[in-house]
């Protein structure tokens, strides 16, 4: 657990505190559909840990002086919802902001953060409060998938019920549904290789759009970026050449070109149904070593 005490950089308001994510990285990192955040915080935990969304714990775990609640009180904050109260005001926004930044960088271990009322918050309480941010209910997989074609949807499918978490992303209006299910983050993006930027790290990544081109594209971006549990490519070993090569002229370093996966799915399950395909992708990604891209 690591410790740590914020002081406000140059130009940062006390009263506004630092930037929330912006909506962007909030779409991606919530799961699909609105948040119902019950009032009481204990029916929020359960709630979000049953429906597989990310959240974070927040406890005050030391209040000294005068502070807007004493040590144990607690909220629950995830990507677009809070549930139960540690004060309020800044002390509260403060907590929110750094739990949802938590989630965007997809954290997955405890860390507290030391804040005195008056020179970091501008509270006129004046006492002083240690928060410890506990990251929960995030999947032991995350799938980021690029295209909503027959097999995109069929993919997503056949992974219901199995705890991965998926970014559902395509660039066309009305390809992805309207009402994702639990643990799916549909999101329309415009510019879907810009998307790519705020991925979490150690995601896996399967690239199938409506486009060979944007296929290039988002694949291209995904390689310069790097950090990738995992990275697939649909299409047939003469695509995966033609891709190659590009990518190599284009200054992709070998070893990053050499690590996609091309054709996805299982070495030697054939079909070339969506349904097959799907299962066969599937079975590979939940069977994979992490392998860096």
């Amino acid at each position: 657990m690591t410790a740590r005490s914020r002081h406000l950089p140059p130009g940062e308001s006390a009263k506004t505190g630092p930037a929330v994510p912006t909506a962007s990285v909030h779409r991606l990192v919530r799961e699909g559909g609105t948040q119902d955040a019950p009032p009481d915080w204990r029916e929020a935990l359960l709630a979000w840990e049953h429906a597989g969304i990310p959240h974070v714990l927040v406890t005050v775990i030391e209040a000294l002086g005068s502070t807007p609640r004493e040590a144990g009180a607690k909220m629950v904050v995830s990507a677009e919802a809070q549930s139960g109260t540690i004060g309020g005001g800044n002390l509260e926004f403060q907590a929110a902001a750094t739990a949802r930044r938590l989630l965007a960088e997809g954290a997955g271990e405890p860390s507290t953060e030391k804040l005195l009322l008056g020179p970091d918050l501008a509270q006129c309480c004046g006492g002083g409060a240690t928060v410890l941010y506990e990251p929960l209910g995030r999947a032991a997989v995350t799938l980021a998938l690029f295209g909503a074609g027959h097999v995109g949807k069929a993919l997503v499918r056949v992974l219901d019920g199995t705890g991965v978490r998926i970014i559902w992303i395509d660039a066309r209006e009305g390809a992805l549904p309207a009402n994702a299910r639990a643990g799916v983050s549909a999101v329309t993006a415009s510019d879907p290789v810009a998307a790519v930027g705020m991925l979490p790290r150690g995601c896996h990544i399967l690239v199938m759009t409506h486009s060979h081109d944007l296929d290039f594209a988002v694949l291209q971006a995904v390689l310069r970026r790097g950090g990738f549990a995992s990275v697939g490519l649909i299409g047939s070993d003469s695509k995966w050449a033609r891709f190659r090569r590009r990518l190599l002229d284009a200054g992709i370093p070998p070893e990053a070109v050499a690590s996609v996966i091309c054709p996805i799915g299982l070495p030697g399950v054939g079909g070339k149904r969506p349904a097959e395909i799907a299962i066969s992708t599937a079975a590979r990604l939940l069977g994979a070593e992490p392998r860096g891209a």
